[in-house]
């Protein structure tokens, strides 16, 4: 019987050879050349939402990003294949403390936009993220005091007459009540 169990015992403790003798690895496949590949176009010549759909995969082949994305990440691809920041992710100016007479400025292409503030100097608190819209353009960091305040870019008009999103309002807060002498 202990003859059995220190049998058992050796045997998981020895040396196993592995299964496999090569490691695993990919093989990617070059389409360079390929006649029926669809032409990619390029960022400048994207000038409607159409534009913007891929061609998609020939049936039997897994498509590459560039093949099946549409919308805003087909843009951000094209753009990367390009060298073009599509998007603008560099990050905000940390150098400086925002006031209200030289806001840290953030650019913004949609209604509202939100920046993270890490104090100043940068890294000097945890990051508070600040909500800006159009209406109320102008937001200052609880903790630090920076200042930041979003410049629109995007179109003046959506053509959809949703100027008032159906009646919903902003709700105030402490800024709303406090006298405008006081800023």
């Amino acid at each position: 019987m202990f003859l059995q169990r220190t049998a058992v015992a050796v045997a998981r403790r020895a040396a196993v050879a592995p299964v496999l003798r090569r490691g695993i690895a990919t093989t990617a496949v070059r389409r360079n050349g390929v006649p029926d590949q669809p032409k990619i176009k390029t960022l400048k010549e994207i000038k409607t939402e159409e534009d913007l759909i891929g061609p998609g995969a020939k049936p039997g082949t897994v498509p590459t990003d560039v093949e099946q994305a549409t919308g805003l990440e087909r843009l951000e691809i094209l753009g990367k294949m390009e060298g073009v920041d599509v998007f603008d992710m560099r990050p905000l100016d940390a150098s400086r403390l925002g006031t209200l007479d030289n806001p840290v400025m953030v650019r913004s292409a949609g209604e509202e936009q939100f920046a993270g503030c890490t104090g100043v100097p940068a890294d000097s608190h945890n990051v508070l993220w600040l909500r800006m819209t159009r209406e109320r353009p102008v937001e200052r960091c609880p903790e630090c005091g920076s200042v930041y305040k979003m410049e629109y870019v995007g179109p003046q008009d959506d053509g959809h007459g949703h100027d008032h999103h159906h009646g919903w309002e902003e709700p105030k807060t402490l800024a709303d009540y406090v006298k405008p002498e006081y800023w």
